[in-house]
């Protein structure tokens, strides 16, 4: 497996991640547990040291199962977490607000090491900007628990540029994790410029688009009624229908290079900067294995061109998040 640095950090991971979210929360029922141990485990086998998990999700029980897999190999991966919900107080999913204030950080720093069973927290980051709590706070009180050897590195999610560059001057970011993919090409602005220009590595969530860009789901794909992909304006059955123009540019290009939809979608994100580490998420074995081969695929300048090309003419249809969910990205 090919390594990155996350920008001008020590931090040298897999060029591809894992993100654990959907193995307990968001795309439907729980996966079986033992099922996602093998998974991670094998994920490791594979050549991925990078793995993203959250607090929020489950709440807690993503945390618990990342800590059980990968504990006993703790010295061959690294771990991100993350801070910032104000959870629900009966203990169901999702949250009821927003809390960065620093006692709470600390907080959740302590039981997240706990729930994953290690000494340090490899990369904490902000879940989402608290407009209550200024971002030099929340990056002091990270500094803090750097300082006391309890987290390693910081870093942020969903931040705009602004608030990116006063966290950095409190505490160094070493990687800012957002959405990013072809079907939502927003940081291309300003955000990665400004991540080159403080040398902040780049963690892409989402890189196939929710699964949209695997090519596997169309206008009439009927999710889990848990599955949060329910509430997303982009993924109305209009919105499905009219976005396959993409996921059709994919799959000609990836018949081509005999490879898959999904393939191609990653390599394209992986050419676009070498501090730019896509974290996909899967439930399935073969799709690890599927993802993963992503990482020696090479797209030529030609291929790149084609896609820009045939991409600029495709218009997305449908906002990523409903409108309370957006008001909490870009702050």
């Amino acid at each position: 497996m090919k390594k990155r640095k996350l920008g001008n950090s020590n931090i040298e991971v897999s060029a591809l991640g894992l993100g654990c979210m959907g193995m307990s929360f968001s795309y439907g029922p729980p996966a079986d547990k033992q099922k996602m141990i093998s998974l991670l485990r094998s994920a490791v086998d594979q050549g991925i040291t990078f793995f993203d998990t959250a607090e929020v999700y489950g709440p807690f029980t993503n945390e618990e199962l990342v800590g059980e897999a990968l504990s006993p190999i703790r010295d061959k991966v690294v771990i991100a977490t993350k801070f910032g919900f104000k959870l629900n107080a009966d203990g169901t999913p999702g949250w009821a607000g927003l809390d960065s204030r620093p006692e709470h950080i600390r907080q959740v720093a302590e039981a997240s090491l706990k729930r994953l069973n290690i000494d340090a927290i490899d990369l904490l980051y902000q879940h989402r900007v608290d407009p209550d709590v200024p971002i030099e706070e929340v990056a002091g009180a990270v500094k803090e628990l750097i300082i006391e050897g309890k987290v390693k590195h910081f870093g942020l999610s969903e931040a705009g540029v602004q608030t990116i560059r006063r966290a950095h001057a409190v505490q160094p970011v070493t990687a800012v994790q957002s959405e990013y993919s072809l079907w939502w090409r927003t940081p291309e602005e300003e955000l990665l410029p400004a991540l080159e220009e403080l040398g902040i590595g780049f963690v892409p969530y989402s890189p196939l688009g929710k699964g949209f860009l695997t090519g596997k789901i169309n206008e009439n794909t009927a999710f889990d009624s848990t599955d949060f992909r329910n509430t997303l304006p982009r993924f109305t059955p209009e919105a499905r229908q009219a976005n396959r123009a993409l996921v059709d540019l994919l799959g000609r290009i990836a018949e081509r290079k005999k490879a898959t939809p999904a393939q191609i979608a990653l390599a394209w994100l992986l050419a676009q900067k070498p501090w730019i580490v896509p974290i996909p998420g899967t439930t399935k074995p073969e799709r690890l294995v599927e993802n993963i081969a992503s990482v020696d695929l090479d797209l030529t300048s030609d291929d790149l061109s084609e896609i820009e090309s045939a991409a600029s003419k495709i218009t997305v249809e449908g906002a990523r998040y409903p409108e309370k969910l957006l008001q909490m990205t870009g702050r």
